[in-house]
C-alpha cells in the first residue's frame, strides 16, 4: 500500500531515538512522496532526522504532562488527541512498545497500526506487533523488521544524522576556551541505570594514563552527568581534564563527539552518537547486553564486557555491585592503545 501521510512514535530515551534512525532512513526510501511525522518528547528532539527524511515533529511533553493536576492533564490529552485527528494519519508505526505510546497510537484517529516485535505494557492491544527473522537479534534489525515487513530492501544499516556545522563552530570555542585546541578524547561518565556505570575512580586513573600521552580528556554528558564530570575532573587533579558535562546543547554534544579523535563510555546514549558516526570507541558493559543494545553499524567499535559471571543480568539495583569495577582502567587502556595505534595506521 503506497501511504501517504505516516507517524512514527519513539518519544525516548537517547539512545532508543538513535536506534530508530536506519529505520527512519529505510521508511523514507519506502515512501518517498509521503508525508512523515515523529512523535518525541522535546528533551530528545534532538537528534529526530532533519527534511527531507523526517516532514514534521511531533511533541509529548512528559516532564510538563508529570507536573499537571489531573484537570489539565485531561485538557491536554483532549488537545493531543485533537491535534493527532487533524493531521489524518494512514498509518501509524508504534516503535517505542509501552503503555505511553500506545496511548498516543489509540488516541491518533488512525485504526492501521502497527509496531515492532516486543510491544510491551499491553501496547500490542492497540499496535500489531510486527516480527521477523531478526526478532532476537540487535534492537536497530529488529526495528528494520518492521521495514522489511513493509517491503524495505535493507542493504546496510545508515544512520540519517543533522548537519552539524553550526554546532561543531560553538565547540571549537568552547574548547578554545578552556585550553583545548588539539585532538582530545571524549569520556560519558554517566548513564541511565547506577548499575551501567562505570566508578569515577576508574575514569580518573585512566584519563591521567591518557593525558600522560599528551592528550586533553574532555568529560561530556547532560546536566545529570554533571556531579560525576566534576567528580572524575577532581579525582584526576589535571588541567588537561576538562569537565563539559552539561555544558552543551544535545546537538553540540553529537558535534564534540563529532570532532574527538576517541570516544569511551559504558552503555549511554552518546555512545550511540559515536556509533553512528563510526568513531573509534570502547564501551563497556555490564548488566546490559551488547548483543541487543551494544554500538552498532560501525567496524570501528570495541566492546569491553565484565568478565564477572554475572553479566547481562539486566539489573537496575544490585546488592552485589561489582562487574563494572571488574573493567580495570589497566584494561581499557590497553584496549584504546592498540585501537588508537590502528587508526593511525590507516590515516
Amino acid at each position: 500500500m503506497d501511504y501517504k501521510n505516516i507517524l512514527l512514535i519513539k518519544m525516548s530515551s537517547l539512545g532508543d531515538v538513535l536506534h530508530t534512525l536506519p529505520f527512519a532512513g529505510e521508511l523514507r526510501k519506502l515512501y518517498p512522496n509521503a508525508k512523515i511525522s515523529w512523535l518525541v518528547h522535546p528533551q530528545f528532539a534532538g537528534f529526530v532526522p532533519d527534511p527531507p527524511v523526517i516532514d514534521e515533529v511531533l511533541y509529548f511533553d512528559k516532564v510538563k504532562f508529570n507536573k499537571m493536576s489531573l484537570g489539565d492533564k485531561i485538557k491536554y490529552f483532549k488537545e493531543m488527541r485533537d491535534m493527532l485527528h487533524s493531521k489524518h494519519f494512514d498509518l501509524v508505526i508504534d516503535m517505542q512498545g509501552l503503555f505511553k505510546s500506545a496511548v498516543m497510537a489509540a488516541i491518533s484517529g488512525c485504526s492501521n497500526r502497527i509496531g515492532y516485535c516486543e510491544m510491551r505494557e499491553g501496547s500490542g492491544f492497540v499496535s500489531k506487533a510486527i516480527g521477523g527473522s531478526h526478532s532476537k537479534d540487535h534492537v536497530i534489525e529488529r526495528y528494520l523488521d518492521v521495514a522489511r515487513h513493509l517491503g524495505a530492501k535493507v542493504q546496510e544499516v545508515e544512520f540519517p544524522m543533522p548537519d552539524l556545522t553550526k554546532e561543531s563552530e560553538a565547540v571549537k570555542e568552547k574548547l578554545a576556551a578552556k585550553g583545548v585546541k588539539g585532538d582530545y578524547v571524549v569520556f560519558v561518565p554517566g548513564a541511565r541505570w547506577k548499575t551501567k556505570e562505570w566508578p569515577v575512580e576508574h575514569y580518573a586513573e585512566l584519563a591521567k594514563k591518557i593525558v600522560a600521552d599528551g592528550m586533553h580528556v574532555v568529560l561530556a554528558g547532560g546536566p545529570d552527568d554533571a556531579p560525576k564530570g566534576a567528580k572524575v575532573k577532581e579525582l584526576s587533579g589535571l588541567e588537561q581534564v576538562v569537565d563539559m558535562t552539561g555544558q552543551t546543547t544535545l546537538r553540540e554534544l553529537a558535534a564534540l563527539i563529532k570532532d574527538c579523535k576517541f570516544y569511551i563510555s559504558a552503555d549511554t546514549g552518546p555512545l550511540h552518537f559515536a556509533a553512528a558516526l563510526k568513531k573509534p570507541l570502547i564501551a563497556m558493559y555490564g548488566p546490559t547486553k551488547a548483543d541487543r543494545t551494544g554500538p552498532y553499524g560501525s567496524n570501528n567499535s570495541t566492546v569491553m564486557i565484565t568478565p564477572a559471571k554475572c553479566a547481562g543480568c539486566l539489573k537496575k539495583v544490585c546488592d552485589d555491585w561489582h562487574c563494572m569495577h571488574d573493567i580495570t582502567p589497566e584494561m581499557v587502556y590497553e584496549v584504546y592503545k592498540d585501537k588508537l595505534g590502528e587508526n593511525d595506521d590507516r590515516s
